[in-house]
């Protein structure tokens, strides 16, 4: 995938654009909604951690457990849950890294914490609870 593809850009007029994967993401959050808040809160309640991540990919991926597969669900995308202690251990967040994490990682009771990964690379994304 093209970093235009990403952004929605297209270089050239004569192609028709094609919609960003995240436009999909968006709407498979709306649609998970209420599975994600709820493994959130089991998570916080079962002292496992404070700060639930959760992973959206379209490929395989090894961290986290799969909790939404899109081939089951017919999405564009999977999502994983995962901790913030897990991101550590894995090395996707390092040590050194921890406080500034936490310092920004916003309420888990209003916003799900989504680590998007795409193949240019991954990055967080604080995404609403709709109420």
């Amino acid at each position: 995938m093209e970093p235009e593809e990403l952004l929605n850009e297209d270089k050239n007029s004569e192609t028709p654009k094609q919609e960003s994967p995240l436009v999909s993401l968006e709407s498979d959050l709306k649609l998970f909604n209420e599975s994600i808040r709820e493994v959130a809160v089991e998570i916080m309640v079962e002292g496992l951690s404070s700060y639930p991540i959760f992973i959206a990919h379209q490929h395989d991926l090894k961290l986290g457990e799969l909790i939404l597969d899109r081939h089951d669900l017919h999405t564009e995308w999977s999502i994983h849950a995962s901790t913030l202690e897990e991101f550590i251990e894995k090395g996707v967040i390092k040590e050194i890294l921890k406080e500034r994490f936490i310092q920004s990682y916003k309420n888990p009771h209003d916003f799900m914490c989504v680590f998007v990964v795409v193949p240019e690379g991954a990055n967080f994304v604080y995404y609403p609870y709709v109420k």
